[in-house]
């Protein structure tokens, strides 16, 4: 079977969801190409196709989409038959020749699937795959059903009578698209994302240290609501909580200079440290030494970050959000503490730094196993295998 990925850029190595479909889908026998923008990075563990740049300068533009059209001429069934639908659904000639140009690459594709990553990816594409066709999947995966659509109503509205299955990250995001418009009946399939536990380093809760360990990862963007972070940390200093909380995630120069305002003026500049981005190793290496991890964000379609902590054995505590109630079993892998009571999750942060040993170390079992047992890589590509397949 032939599938065609749809991503803006190339996964990055530490962006597992990804390359783990694609390695899962290439050993069950699948040829997978990817699709993404015009972009500088190189991809290899599959084909990798880039689509045609906008050039600024207007003669230039006119020769690309020339030449793009002299290499189209091996597939004018295709594109007369992208045209026509275009056409049917009310686009001007100007736009139908722009649509031309811009999946250029996804009307030369032969084969059987058509995935988009994201559903905000399919947009202005929801026709190609009729055109060429093969069968239309889209992902579900957080920014593109809680916040896109709330920007731009209706934009999905194309999509769902397009799709022909549609692949969520968590059972909450399949709900929201439901009240998007998704017709109840459509074909999906609810696949998480999942860890690699034979590369996680281990943790031993028995340290010495008298520094009680926080880490969040997150990138400096208000849905992750690391303004709280600050709040909660202000509750454990006044409570005489000897701690130290890693923010590793980076951000525009304005949002980093708004965060170290808020930890200056609150006078915790020895217990919010600021990490900034880490590579995927220097990321597990910090967790490594943590006591506890806390997500503080207003939402999140399910949180890898999350699921990768729980995995290494440490307990996770964040508000009772989006899809984190099916990451985090609540008070057996982590809490959920309801949103956005600040002094209810520096309480909780705290019953937990005076738990004993035995306690801890019986939270941590729990939540490597639920992680081992359910959100496994084998258990991911059988998934993924069984959504192109039945």
């Amino acid at each position: 079977m032939k599938i065609g990925l749809v991503l803006s850029k190339p996964p990055g190595y530490s962006e597992t969801f990804f390359n783990a479909k694609i390695k899962g889908l290439q050993e069950n026998g699948h040829t997978v190409t990817l699709f993404t923008g015009p972009s500088q990075e190189t991809y290899m563990l599959c084909k990798h196709v880039r689509s045609p740049k906008v050039d600024p300068f207007f003669l230039f533009q006119v020769l690309k989409m020339c030449w793009v059209g002299f290499l189209l001429l091996p597939h004018l069934k295709a594109v007369w038959t992208y045209v026509k639908l275009e056409k049917k659904e009310g686009a001007s000639i100007k736009r139908i020749l722009e649509k031309v140009y811009l999946n250029s690459q996804f009307l030369k594709f032969k084969g059987d699937w058509l995935h988009y990553g994201f559903a905000t990816l399919a947009i202005d594409r929801e026709l190609v795959a009729e055109a060429i066709d093969v069968k239309m999947a889209v992902s579900l995966r957080g920014f593109d059903i809680n916040v896109y659509p709330l920007k731009h109503p209706g934009c999905y509205t194309l999509l769902w009578r397009q799709v022909d299955k549609v692949q969520s990250i968590s059972n909450y995001l399949l709900e929201k698209a439901f009240k998007l418009g998704l017709p109840q009946n459509s074909s999906y399939q609810i696949i998480t994302p999942a860890v690699n536990m034979e590369f996680l380093p281990s943790i031993h809760l028995d340290r010495t240290s008298n520094v009680f360990k926080i880490t969040t990862i997150a990138r400096f963007n208000w849905m992750k609501g690391i303004h709280y972070i600050i709040e909660v940390a202000s509750y454990l200093k006044k409570a005489n909580i000897a701690f130290e909380w890693q923010l590793i995630g980076s951000g525009h120069d304005f949002e980093w200079e708004h965060y170290l305002y808020l930890i200056h003026e609150n006078h915790l500049e020895n217990q919010v440290i600021l990490t900034g981005a880490c590579s995927h190793a220097e990321t597990l290496n910090y967790l490594t030494t943590s006591d506890i991890y806390v997500q503080t964000s207003l939402n999140e379609g399910f949180c890898n970050a999350v699921l990768e902590a729980q995995a290494i054995g440490i307990p996770a505590i964040a508000f009772h959000v989006g899809g984190l109630p099916e990451n985090i079993l609540d008070t057996k892998t982590g809490w959920l503490i309801k949103p956005f009571e600040v002094e209810s999750m520096a309480k909780r942060i705290i019953a937990y730094f005076n738990l004993t040993l035995v306690e801890k170390e019986k939270i941590s079992k729990q939540a490597k196993e639920r992680v081992k047992n359910h959100f496994n890589l084998q258990r991911q590509k059988q998934k993924f295998q069984e959504f192109y397949t039945r």
